[in-house]
């Protein structure tokens, strides 16, 4: 196997032969449960139960909205380091205290919690273990994620852009 940017190459499929299926040359292998793979399946199935339009920038990403009020709520997800991580950024910088991100982290948020960036702006980021990934905690954490977006969307201070 070859070394490409200090990743081993997979191994190449066996060329068909006149008894190999079609399907089995040209279909990848199922993926082995709590794998990325099948934790990005799963969230693909959930997606698409949703109806939503999915970007996949790379094979184990999936960028989508989801809609809370008036705005949607776009959520970046990535399968990585036995995770399966969401963002989403749900204020402009400077429009939530960072004393109210902290106290609401500390005490009253649960599996989800708030980040701010170097610019000041406010995420929400929720995490599932590769192993726990389902139909169940995909919609179990994104619906903590929505509460957590609308309540941090309730105090900010939106800047007037007009």
């Amino acid at each position: 196997m070859q070394e490409a940017f200090g990743h081993r190459a997979a191994p190449a499929a066996p060329p068909a032969t006149a008894d190999t299926p079609v399907d089995a040359v040209d279909s990848p292998a199922p993926a082995a449960p709590g794998s990325p793979e099948a934790a990005v399946a799963l969230l693909d199935a959930f997606l698409a139960d949703l109806d939503a339009v999915v970007h996949r920038p790379a094979p184990l990403e999936r960028g989508f909205a989801l809609g809370t009020g008036a705005w949607p709520l776009h959520v970046g997800a990535r399968a990585v380091g036995g995770l399966l991580e969401l963002q989403a950024e749900v204020a402009p910088p400077g429009a939530v205290d960072a004393a109210w991100l902290l106290h609401r982290n500390r005490r009253d948020v649960r599996v989800v919690r708030y980040a701010s960036s170097a610019e000041g702006a406010t995420w929400v980021h929720g995490d599932l273990v590769l192993s726990a990934v389902s139909p169940a905690t995909l919609d179990d954490v994104l619906a903590r994620m929505l509460g957590a977006a609308e309540e941090a969307a309730a105090v900010a201070v939106w800047p007037d852009w007009g």
